[in-house]
Formats: structure tokens, sequence, C-alpha cells
């Protein structure tokens, strides 16, 4: 637990080191993310090696929206009508997601987010990493 604890906190501080500007490491969430682990606070470590699903997050003048969609084999993807809905605010040199449903409200931090990584910290202390979405095609991007 308490090694789960203090590397959370070591990502956190070493995140800080970074020279980007907060609007690049913004820019950095867009796009179609494949989750690869999560680190649970009690230190367990879950691997993620095949997921059906793709989270694609949207975000233009800090609001943005997260979404699962389904790539097929053509390079398409299916998806529901069904999304989350965040601002971005940036406060004490972290970046913030603020969500809102008809259901709940809670606060994601965005940990890192690098060109092909993203790592994201919940209010659980479940810190989940992300690696872009390859494509299986290049039709890329289409939606059906």
């Amino acid at each position: 637990m308490k090694k789960t604890v203090f590397s959370i906190f070591l990502l956190i501080f070493l995140s800080g080191c970074d020279f980007r500007s907060p609007q690049e490491k913004i820019d950095n969430l867009n796009g179609y993310w494949e989750i690869q682990k999560a680190d649970l606070p009690q230190g367990i470590s879950k691997e993620f090696r095949y997921s059906e699903l793709v989270d694609y997050i949207q975000v233009e003048e800090n609001k943005g929206f997260r979404k699962k969609v389904r790539p097929q084999l053509g390079g398409s993807f299916i998806s529901s009508e069904d999304q989350e809905n965040f601002s971005v605010k940036v406060e004490n040199d972290s970046i913030n997601l603020y969500y809102t449903t008809p259901y709940d409200q809670w606060k994601e931090t965005v940990v890192s987010s690098e060109e092909d990584e993203l790592k994201i910290l919940n209010s659980r202390g479940i810190l989940y990493t992300y690696k872009r979405f390859t494509p299986y095609s290049s039709d890329y991007g289409k939606e059906n």
C-alpha cells in the first residue's frame, strides 16, 4: 500500500517537471485511447491485454467529451450516442477533468499526457494508463 501511494505521488511530482504548456498537454488528450492497465491504491495492478472498446476523447476550448467506441476491422468505429461531458481546468499545475452526467459528478486528474501515452488518476486513487490506439486499417477514424 505504501509503495503504491509513494509511486502515485512520485508520478505526480515527476509530471510537474514537464516543460510543455498546459494547452499542449490538453491537446494531447484528443483522439482514440486503448487502456493498458489500472493501478489500484491497494498495490494491485490489472493489465489489459485486449479490450473490445476504445475511449474517444475530444477537447475544444476547455470543454470536452469522452465516449466508448468499438473499432472495426475496416478501420471504422461503431459508436453509441452515449458520452460523458467534462470541463477542463488547470489548477495548481494540474489538469483536472470535471465530469457531469444526470446521475453523478466526479473529477479526474491528468497525471501525464504524451503523444502516445495518457495517465489519469481518479478520485478513488486508481491510476489508469492508456496508449494511443493503433488502427486496424487505413480507413482509421471513420464512424459508422
